[in-house]
């Protein structure tokens, strides 16, 4: 098994655990959202709780994909080696910032979505019009769009990775690990106290914060090698 490989394993389970120890962040921030929209979506059962968590999931594998691919266009438009370096120190520096802003910690706060929140917080209330199964998976789709420090760390992570597809699997393993939490959000939300919500999110943010060092890390250790055959 080569260096590459246990990289690519190392930020998976690193992209899992955030997800799954951020389910006090998850909850907190999403959890009441998820809560009212179920109670307002009736008789869907398990098929509604699938469409939702499974268009959730294919938000952050379409983000992944995308993140991937910017990546591989920004390293190709310059000296291979040199662009990749930069690429994973630029990365890991940001990775590092919005780790910090998860743990509370940063001057800096991570306003920053994939859509205007306006407009997504509209379409979340409008997705509940749309019928148990359709209404479910738009309001995932939502889900997955919306502003959270968690998420962009992860895309931005993502844009370091080896291949497109194996940017989309680093997100995908990221929401996988929020599973657990987002499916029982009906049930726990407001039961987890805010002190173990804050614990958990302090673990997450430490992932997170660990997965930019390691990019970093990699992008300095890459770039020094680069430049020296230049």
């Amino acid at each position: 098994m080569d260096h590459a490989h246990h990289l690519a394993e190392f930020s998976y389970a690193l992209a899992f655990m955030t997800g799954l120890l951020g389910s006090g962040h998850c909850l907190g921030m999403c959890g009441g959202l998820v809560s009212a929209f179920f109670m307002k979506v009736r008789h869907g059962g398990a098929p509604a709780y699938l469409a939702y968590h499974g268009a959730r999931l294919a938000i952050y594998a379409l983000v992944g994909l995308v993140a991937a691919a910017l990546g591989a266009v920004l390293v190709a438009t310059g000296g291979i080696g040199l662009a990749q370096g930069v690429l994973q120190i630029v990365a890991g520096l940001v990775v590092i910032l919005l780790g910090l802003d998860l743990a509370g910690v940063s001057p800096i706060r991570n306003t920053v979505g994939f859509a205007p929140l306006a407009w997504l917080r509209k379409q979340f209330v409008g997705a509940t019009q749309k019928g148990p199964i359709v209404g479910a998976a738009i309001g995932g789709a939502i889900n997955g769009m919306m502003p959270c420090s968690m998420t962009m760390a992860m895309a931005v992570q993502a844009t370091t990775a080896p291949s497109v597809p194996e940017g989309m699997l680093l997100m995908l393993a990221f929401g996988v690990g929020t599973l657990p939490s987002m499916l029982s959000a009906t049930f726990l939300f407001g039961k987890l106290g805010p002190r173990l919500r804050g614990w958990l999110l302090k673990f997450a943010a430490l992932f997170v914060i660990v997965l930019g060092v390691s990019t970093l890390w990699q992008g300095l250790r890459f770039y020094l090698v680069m430049v020296k055959l230049a």
